[in-house]
């Protein structure tokens, strides 16, 4: 019998569907060996040597795949076909191979069987069609890509297992943690935020005016310039680039609006020029982990975690191809089996002349695979059994499914109108609309908005302003980051990879880095000072193009350009010094304390408002001579039902507000909704 070893239970069973009784499929449940959480686990000394642990929690799990392989023929690893899984699946064999030795020294060596390795296949899909030809063409480990996974694993470790102790004792938080990425994501959040608070807004007015025609319907188009000179607005706040340029409006106050407006009565307009042009859209491409996470956010409306939670989940089950890639490659049999689908759902004229391809940004050609993409083309999300599914993998699978195929289908195609109105003083006016001509790829992905049909008119022809109206706005600050945009900036700069985005994300919000509200990311005063501290003492470390570098330098690696232990050293020994210099020099940081008009009742000193390892609590001042203590949550005006005490707003651990006794624990009321407290 042959053994084939996956992550998941999951995968295990998808696999068995397809395989029979022929294999005996047993999964590794993630990661079998790790570095040691008591310890950096990292011989700096001897070239970074990593001290590979089995988990405690793995030890069961080990012992179970040893018995099997024990009993098999041969044994085959088919974990997931990226760094991470490469290196999973090369713990796996180096487990496997010190068990054949051992077993060797019990027995003579001609009577056991000690292959050393083991036979590795890859696939990006689990179909049958698709496992069963990795299985007719199998490969060896690829050590590229295991070295690429410990370089970036030492590295993390390098950074976490030494900031941390240094951020516990100069902000003197011992829960406190820093990482290579995370810490560059808050810092991208702290700045946004702080040109956010120096953000000055600014006045300016628009002014829209309403033509009429004999025997038209009227015309809404809005002032855009005086003896061409253009009444400027606020640019655009350029989120990768991080500048917001406003420039004042001609029209800057009330008084300026009123002055133009009456310069404008009594007025003739003529159509000065009618710009009919057609225009063609282009789909996207098929989605790669990131835009998957962004488009999931703005649409959805979920979190990074869940998106690829759902899409793990989908991908096991066989419904899409593997999630975590940053390519837009799809295979030619994908291609031409959506371009078959499209021609006979829809018509020939849905399709374009030859296949869509696009252009991948992966520097890693071993991971230059496929984007993500439906396993089957006519299994459309209506079509899937919930089953072990619930609504939210079934709107996922949705945006999946309609945005690959519509990335081989024909373009939209649009009329569109620019009408350029004048007076002979100057003033000019301009409108735009468009229709829709040809749906092409909208007609699988939807419109976006509504067609805007404007009436017909002709050059030379004569309009009257029937009114002008004025509108007041201020320029607005730059957005706050949301996951989307956040994801977003990172890949944009080259900071962090696929699997990496989610995690991210997690971590800077449960270490109370960063709060969400609305969506929105939102730095806490924990956030600032962290990232103060880093930048400080550290900048390299939070350095973009530094960060965006060291990504490359993993990349180099795994394609074989590059040793990761020079790599390595080279971060190191510079990393270390100003270790030593922080330790010696940097002055212990304070964090702000919100005050509150309180006394503490078991002392009578003021109480303050502190952060601790789950959130804020409220704390008495003379500590550590008075540890009186109580959470923290704003007020409800109903009493407990159960002891008459205040009702707080607390947050769970997974996040979800809920309503709790201030009291607790001596009172465990809790109620979900606020009109359950009753």
């Amino acid at each position: 019998m042959k053994l084939i070893i996956v992550e998941s239970p999951t995968k295990a069973r998808t696999l068995t569907r397809f395989l029979g009784s022929a294999y005996r499929i047993e999964a590794s449940m993630g990661h079998v060996r790790d570095l040691p959480k008591s310890s950096l686990g990292v011989d700096v000394d001897h070239d970074f040597a990593p001290s590979y642990i089995i988990p405690r929690d793995k030890t069961k799990q080990v012992n179970e795949l040893k018995d099997a392989a024990n009993k098999a023929d041969e044994v085959i690893l088919a974990t997931d076909p990226d760094r991470e899984g490469e290196a999973i699946a090369f713990h796996i064999a180096e487990i496997l191979n010190e068990m054949n030795e051992k077993n060797a020294k019990k027995k003579q060596k001609d009577t056991v069987s000690s292959p050393g390795t083991y036979r590795r296949i890859a696939f990006h899909e689990i179909t049958e069609s698709a496992i069963k030809e990795a299985l007719e063409h199998p490969r060896t480990l690829d050590v590229q890509l295991v070295n690429a996974q410990q370089a970036r694993r030492v590295l993390d470790r390098l950074v976490g297992y030494t900031l941390s102790p240094l951020l516990w004792k100069k902000l003197s938080k011992r829960w406190l943690s820093a990482g290579r990425v995370q810490s560059v994501a808050v810092r991208l959040i702290v700045e946004r935020e702080r040109e956010i608070q120096k953000f000055d807004a600014h006045e300016y007015w628009t002014i829209a005016g309403q033509f009429t025609a004999e025997g038209k319907d009227a015309l809404t188009a809005s002032l855009v310039s005086k003896d061409g000179i253009k009444y400027e607005k606020t640019l655009a706040f350029d989120l990768f680039d991080g500048k917001y340029t406003t420039t004042s409006s001609s029209i800057v106050n009330e008084q300026g609006a009123k002055l133009v407006i009456d310069d404008l009565r009594g007025a003739t307009f003529t159509v000065n020029a009618v710009d009919k042009k057609e225009i063609k859209r282009n789909p996207g491409a098929p989605y790669t982990t990131s835009t998957l996470q962004q488009d999931a956010a703005r649409k959805l409306y979920f979190s990074s975690k869940k998106t690829m939670q759902i899409a793990q989940k989908l991908y096991e089950e066989g419904y899409i191809t593997y999630h975590r890639t940053d390519s837009v490659n799809l295979s030619e049999k994908f291609m031409s089996e959506a371009r078959d689908y499209v021609t006979r759902s829809l018509g020939a004229e849905f399709v374009p002349a030859t296949p869509r391809k696009f252009k991948t940004k992966s520097k890693v050609a071993q991971e230059a695979h496929e984007a993500i993409r439906p396993t089957v083309v006519e299994r459309k999300a209506d079509a899937i059994e919930e089953g072990d599914f619930n609504r939210d993998h079934l709107r996922l699978y949705d945006l999946i499914w309609k945005r690959a195929i519509a990335s081989q289908m024909a373009e939209a195609i649009f009329d569109s109108t620019t009408i350029v109105i004048q007076n002979q003083t100057g003033y000019r006016f301009e409108t735009s609309g468009s229709v829709i001509k040809f749906e092409g790829f909208l007609k699988v992905m939807g419109r976006d908005a509504e067609e805007s049909v404007i009436p017909a008119v002709s050059v030379g022809q004569e309009l009257a302003l029937r009114e002008a109206t004025p509108t007041q706005h201020f320029t607005s600050p730059p957005p706050r980051y949301t996951e989307a945009s956040l994801v977003k900036t990172l890949e944009e700069k080259g900071i962090g990879r696929p699997s990496t985005y989610a995690p991210i994300m997690s971590t800077i919000v449960d270490r109370q880095y960063v709060v969400k509200e609305e969506k929105k990311l939102i730095p806490t005063e924990l956030g600032f000072a962290v990232t103060d501290f880093l930048v400080q003492y550290f900048p390299n470390i939070l350095d973009l193009p530094f960060t965006a570098h060291m990504e490359d330098d993993l990349d180099a690696i795994a394609n074989g350009e590059k040793q990761w232990v020079p790599v390595i050293a080279e971060f190191y020994k510079p990393f270390q010094e100003s270790i030593k210099k922080t330790y010696d020099t940097a002055e212990k940081v304070k964090l702000a304390e919100e005050q509150i008009d309180e006394k503490c009742p078991s002392c009578g000193h003021d109480l303050v408002i502190r952060t601790g390892k789950f959130g804020k609590f409220v704390a008495c001042t003379n500590f550590p001579e008075c540890t009186y203590t109580r959470q923290y949550g704003e007020k409800v005006d109903i009493p407990c039902p159960k002891c008459g005490s205040d009702i707080l707003v607390k947050k769970s651990k997974r996040g979800k507000k809920f309503y709790g006794c201030s009291n607790y624990p001596t009172c465990t009321f809790a109620a979900w909704k606020k009109e359950d407290i009753k």
